[in-house]
């Protein structure tokens, strides 16, 4: 795609994913915008061994728009940071297509690891705000990852991923519509397993008081017998 037709793309996908735009020279405007005319220019010196302007171009368009995109990272079709102050994007870091971030996600490596060290992240998936997904692991197609969440392990597909460090909640399998894609409507795992407690607890509690039911009819059972046993004796 040439230099026309990626503007054209980016000013789809924007328009698309965020309801704020009114028009299509907002979009110029728009950090998401800039920082990805950077990372294209950048990434091409990249993968023409010019690694220092490659550097050169990145960093300047991170100080522009608060964005850090590391020249090496591979990027597919649809991407979208919104807003995005404070993400930052690793070397290694392998993107699919459509896939949404919010400000300040970090996509970066646990820095213990060799060559691929940072993580790949599949298609239509959604990283809300503040997450950190560290280390050379997938993140499975059709995710989501709620807000402020570590992710250190491989994420199934179809999956959601809630807390710290990052829990996978599981999801059918099926393709997340975009409309599905925000950051609120996510399942909270603590607040299930303390209702599951909850639950375990008041059906301890109704068999500890049939238990105890059981226990006094017994005992009025065996006064009765003795009772008897009194006036037959």
């Amino acid at each position: 795609m040439g230099f026309i037709g990626n503007i054209k793309e980016e000013i789809r996908i924007i328009r698309e994913r965020d309801p704020a735009i009114h028009s299509n020279m907002e979009v110029f405007l728009y950090p998401s915008f800039k920082v990805m005319c950077y990372y294209r220019l950048a990434h091409r010196l990249y993968l023409r061994r010019h690694y220092f302007w490659a550097r050169w171009v990145s960093q300047k368009g991170a100080r522009r728009t608060g964005i850090e995109i590391h020249p090496g990272a591979q990027i597919g079709k649809g991407f979208f940071i919104d807003h995005g102050h404070g993400v930052i994007i690793g070397e290694t870091t392998v993107i699919g297509d459509n896939v949404t971030l919010y400000q300040g996600v970090t996509l970066g490596g646990t820095g213990k690891e060799q060559g691929k060290r940072h993580p790949t992240i599949g298609n239509n998936v959604m990283i809300s705000t503040g997450a950190k997904v560290l280390g050379s692991f997938k993140i499975g197609d059709n995710s989501k990852i709620g807000a402020g969440s570590v992710v250190l392990n491989e994420v199934p597909p179809g999956s959601t991923v809630v807390g710290v460090p990052g829990r996978v909640v599981k999801r059918d399998n099926m393709a997340l519509p975009q409309e599905e894609l925000d950051q609120t409507h996510l399942p909270d795992p603590v607040r299930e397993d303390i209702m599951g407690l909850q639950r375990a607890n008041a059906e301890l509690t109704n068999r500890l008081l049939d238990l105890e039911q059981e226990l006094k009819s017994l005992r009025r059972e065996k006064r009765g017998v003795n009772d008897k046993m009194k006036e037959i004796g």
